[in-house]
């Protein structure tokens, strides 16, 4: 295991012994590839923190806070069966509009990227795939930057010539991503994706993890429709059973976001879909147990 990955994982072993024992079990089955990732990943990492006079043990704080908002929203899902917010107004107030709550929670993501297993499986599946549209793609569009990190892969396997643009409504998370990534290429978006006015229509468009986050997913894939070319690629992924802070929208099982896919008028070029537990999708559907989904998607030829 690498120096850089071992050392956050012996750290987080200090602080939360029975978090750490479930981190080293899920990433067991990994082989020298993850941790190659993840090694080189901690090192732009570690120079982004450096740079901002911060700390790998502050990003582990951060995580563990983030760790510790899902255990508290877990438990209400368990016993209300629903997330704790229902309106993007009380996430926006509540996280969005929040710096201080949306800086630790973008460090959290950005760690969980390799320390949960089905971040990483959904992750790798998008850089290995992404290379296959490579020489269709002159106009990228992300929504939700987050972190950065796919954004990162995409200025790394399309071409120089790419036009790069990226919508966000988080400063907050546009500022993280600006920071960690450095490429004077991209045109980065303050807005909401319902207000962001098209100049020209995308050869691709990826949204990871971001239709949880609204009242009404099937509105927001149609516009993702409305701003792609006519041969364009649609990449997203979302979770089923997924309590979080700023999660809204509720997907129980992967069946549901496939008859959203249709019903927005896409197709489904190819999917994957990973648990968060070793258990089957069967037994993961009815003790709630959540699920990462991500496919790529083409425009319905009907």
């Amino acid at each position: 295991m690498s120096n850089f990955i071992n050392d956050i994982y012996n750290k987080i072993e200090v602080l939360s012994p029975l978090h750490a024992k479930k981190l080293k079990k899920n990433i067991a089955e990994f082989d020298d590839l993850y941790y190659e990732r993840a090694n080189n990943f901690m090192l732009k990492y570690n120079k982004y923190l450096k740079t901002n006079n911060k700390t790998i043990d502050y990003a582990i704080d951060c995580y563990l806070k983030m760790i510790a908002d899902v255990t508290t929203e877990t438990i209400e899902f368990i016993y209300t069966d629903k997330y704790t917010s229902s309106t993007f107004d009380e996430v926006n107030k509540r996280v969005y509009a929040n710096p201080e709550t949306m800086e630790y929670y973008m460090h959290g993501l950005l760690l969980s990227q390799f320390l949960w297993k089905h971040h990483y499986q959904i992750y790798d599946y998008y850089i290995n795939t992404l290379p296959k549209y490579s020489d269709k793609v002159t106009n990228y569009l992300e929504i939700g930057a987050g972190h950065g990190l796919y954004l990162s892969k995409a200025l790394e396997i399309l071409d120089k010539n790419t036009v790069f643009s990226v919508v966000d409504i988080s400063q907050t998370s546009i500022d993280l991503a600006k920071n960690f990534i450095e490429d004077s290429r991209i045109n980065f978006n303050l807005s909401n994706i319902f207000d962001f006015k098209k100049e020209n229509c995308y050869d691709f468009i990826s949204m990871g993890e971001v239709l949880e986050h609204v009242e009404d997913p099937l509105k927001l894939l149609l516009k993702l429709n409305s701003l792609l070319t006519v041969d364009g690629t649609v990449f997203i992924t979302t979770p089923t059973n997924a309590p979080a802070i700023d999660h809204i929208f509720l997907f129980r099982n992967v069946k549901e976001i496939q008859e959203l896919i249709t019903q927005s008028g896409f197709e489904i070029s190819s999917e994957k879909y990973f648990l968060s537990e070793d258990v089957s999708p069967e037994k993961a559907e009815k003790h709630k147990i959540s699920i990462m989904y991500g496919a790529f998607l083409k425009k319905s030829k009907n």
